[in-house]
C-alpha cells in the first residue's frame, strides 16, 4: 500500500524532516522525489500487480494485490464508499462482531469496508473518541483512509507490529505512507522512519497513540549506518501527559482530537 498526501491535505510531524544533504556530498546520496516519480517507482516495484487512484486535492492511493511476488501478507484490500477510500493490509480478528456492532451486512463487508464505516462514524460525530474506536479493531493490520469530500487522511497501525508500515517526506513536503521500506527510502531520502505501532495519524489531529491516548508522543532522532540523522522514531512519552481528555458523547468528532493537545 502507498499513500501520498500534499501539505494541503496533511502535515507530517516536523521531526520526520532530516537536515538537507549538503551539495558538497554530491548526488550519490538519496534525495526526496516528487509524487509522480514515487508512483512510478512503486508500480515498477510491483509491475503488473498494482494500480493507483489520484485525487484533485493532491492525494494518491496505490494498492498491490496479493499476487505480487513482493507481497508478504495473505490479505490486501482496496475499496471506496461515499467518496471515502481505504487500502488495508492484514486482518481483523473480530470482524464479525464489529459488523454486528456497526449494523452492516456480513455478506458484503470486508475489513477495509469496516474501517471506512468506523471512520465515517467518527467523522459524522459518533459517540466514541477516535482512540477508542481504533482500539476496538483487534488484529494485525495497517490501513490508510482518504476522505475525498473532507480532504483528510486517517492512517493507523496495530500494536503487535505484525504489519510493517513506514512514512516520510517527499520532495515537495508531501506525507508518504507505505508498507514497502525500499520504496520509502528511495522516495524520501533521509526523511523517513517506521510508523509507530499502536498509533493513528489524522490530518487535523496529527500523530497519536490509541493505546495510551493520555500520553504525548516523543520523537527520538534516528541515525543511519553512515552517522547521518535519518528522520525520527516516535514512541509514547510515559512522563508527559495530554492536558485534557477528548470529549465524548454526541459532541465527539475530529475537532475533539485536535483540541486535546
Amino acid at each position: 500500500m502507498l499513500g501520498i498526501f500534499h501539505t494541503a491535505v496533511a502535515q507530517a510531524p516536523e521531526e520526520l524532516h532530516s537536515p538537507a544533504v549538503p551539495p558538497s556530498l554530491g548526488a550519490s546520496l538519496r534525495r526526496p522525489k516528487n509524487q509522480d516519480d514515487i508512483l512510478k517507482d512503486f508500480h515498477a516495484a510491483h509491475s503488473g500487480h498494482s494500480f493507483s487512484v489520484s485525487f484533485a486535492a493532491g492525494a494518491a492511493l496505490s494498492f498491490v494485490s496479493i499476487h505480487s511476488p513482493r507481497t508478504s501478507f495473505r490479505q490486501r484490500l482496496f475499496c471506496g464508499f461515499d467518496d471515502v477510500y481505504c487500502t488495508f493490509a492484514g486482518s481483523l480478528h473480530n470482524l464479525s462482531s464489529l459488523i454486528r456492532q456497526y449494523g452492516l451486512c456480513s455478506k458484503t463487508t470486508n475489513d477495509a469496508l469496516l474501517v471506512i464505516e468506523a471512520y465515517r462514524t467518527l467523522r459524522d460525530r459518533g459517540p466514541y473518541p477516535a482512540d477508542q474506536v481504533v482500539k476496538d479493531l483487534s488484529g494485525s493490520f495497517a490501513f490508510i483512509v482518504y476522505d475525498d469530500k473532507a480532504g483528510t487522511v486517517f492512517a493507523a497501525l496495530s500494536s503487535d507490529g505484525g504489519v510493517p508500515l513506514f512514512w516520510g517526506i517527499a520532495a515537495d513536503g508531501s506525507v508518504v505512507i507505505c508498507d514497502d521500506l525500499d520504496v520509502v527510502k528511495a522516495s524520501c531520502g533521509k526523511s523517513y522512519a517506521p510508523f509507530p505501532t499502536g498509533c493513528m495519524f489524522h490530518s487535523e489531529g496529527g500523530l497519536r497513540s490509541f493505546e495510551h491516548p493520555l500520553n504525548k508522543m516523543k520523537a527520538m532522532p534516528r541515525v543511519d549506518s553512515e552517522g547521518a540523522i535519518c528522520g525520527a522514531s516516535f514512541k509514547v512519552d510515559t512522563y508527559s501527559r495530554i492536558n485534557s481528555m477528548p470529549r465524548v458523547g454526541s459532541a465527539a468528532d475530529w475537532t475533539s482530537w485536535q483540541g486535546s493537545y
